[in-house]
């Protein structure tokens, strides 16, 4: 057996979604690494990502071999990273995309229509192609430092979560209410459908249907790393302390576009995580008071451990520092539609791929996971 699989065998590392914001799991896993032996398999055997975690989740499986070397690939690409990586910035183009999109409008219902969206993210995929070698995958699993990978997508023809998933040992498919989990050859086209923002990043088909954004529908974010065998999941989310700029209580203004739409964002991002970590927490209790024999008897029934480490700042405020360095195209976008550098939305900070903002973020990410080296560590098995 290798190192991962003695010790980390049921670790599953859990990252979320939220955009831009998730260069601050690279920051928490950054620390991790500096926790770990050098040279060593990845301590997690489960790796379960969604919308822009299913990127890094894709990213860290394909260095499972080593950690260390997973996490200085993906450090570097966030540090590095500038919006027109993602999507196109440049104002002829962003304008032309959405000039296509209204005449696309006008189509028959019999012509082949393209995905609309408010940006187009074909960087991304070159992106993806660059610096994502999937084939590293297949070997890591066949190798045994890595046991299963899942990236989930919201199918928008049925309405439910589907977790793709690829995996060295043979697990069945799992179909419950408005989520199922799917055995594939994880690629590009995954990560994007997992990834696509609503409205703002085009729908992905894969097979006869379109997905977007994983976190969509995404009732039990949970629910995957169980499913492939996770016992002790190390989850990576994105619940924040408020820190606006200015107070709220003596605000006489109703509410703007760009807040309800920040709100909107969260609720996707956010809430069914805390949701979902609640229930887990109430089924954790109700075992607890099931006799062990009855348990080993009843296949199924187990406890599941959590650790999850949330940021210590407000991503918005720290967004609302770097608004400017937002390409003036976008800003002008976003600005016809209501949305500027209001602290009270998070819009910005979902759509700022400026490498100075992303750098911050893995700064705390990495702090906060220094501050909790020794829950970190002793959760991991990392003595």
């Amino acid at each position: 057996m290798t190192y991962r699989s003695r010790q980390h065998e049921k670790n599953a590392l859990v990252l979320t979604g939220g955009g831009a914001r998730a260069a601050y799991q690279v920051g928490v896993l950054s620390a991790i690494s500096k926790f770990a032996p050098r040279h060593h398999p990845i301590p997690f055997s489960i790796i379960c990502g969604t919308s822009a975690g299913a990127i890094n989740s894709t990213g860290l499986a394909c260095y499972a071999s080593c950690f260390q070397l997973g996490v200085k690939k993906l450090e570097w690409v966030w540090k590095n990273l500038t919006t027109s990586r993602i999507y196109h910035s440049d104002p002829a183009r962003v304008f032309s995309h959405l000039y296509r999109g209204i005449l696309a409008s006008f189509q028959a219902d019999y012509a082949n229509k393209s995905a609309h969206s408010l940006l187009n993210n074909a960087p991304l995929r070159a992106l993806l192609t660059d610096v994502v070698d999937f084939q590293r995958i297949d070997n890591n699993l066949l190798k045994g430092h890595l046991r299963a990978l899942s990236v989930t997508a919201s199918s928008y023809s049925s309405g439910d979560s589907i977790s793709f998933f690829q995996s060295s040992e043979t697990i069945s498919p799992w179909f419950r209410a408005k989520r199922k989990g799917l055995p594939c050859q994880i690629n590009s086209d995954h990560l994007l459908a997992s990834a696509a923002i609503p409205l703002l990043f085009p729908s992905i088909k894969l097979g006869k249907e379109h997905f977007g954004d994983g976190s969509i529908h995404q009732l039990s974010p949970l629910s995957p790393a169980i499913h492939l065998g996770g016992e002790k999941l190390f989850i990576i989310g994105v619940e924040q302390p408020s820190e606006p700029l200015h107070p709220k209580e003596n605000n006489p203004h109703p509410p703007t576009s760009a807040t309800i739409a920040g709100h909107l964002l969260d609720g996707i991002f956010s809430d069914t995580l805390q949701s979902d970590l609640e229930r887990l927490k109430r089924v954790n209790k109700t075992l607890s008071l099931i006799p062990e024999e009855k348990k080993i008897a009843q296949e199924g029934l187990k406890s599941i451990e959590t650790l999850v480490i949330n940021p210590s700042h407000d991503f918005n405020a720290i967004a609302v520092e770097h608004y400017h360095q937002m390409p003036i195209s976008i800003r002008l976008l976003l600005r016809t539609m209501g949305i500027s550098n209001d602290p009270e939305s998070s819009i910005i900070s979902y759509l700022l791929f400026d490498r100075t903002y992303c750098h911050q973020l893995i700064k705390l990410g990495f702090q906060d996971a220094l501050e909790n080296e020794t829950r970190i560590r002793e959760f991991l098995s990392l003595k």
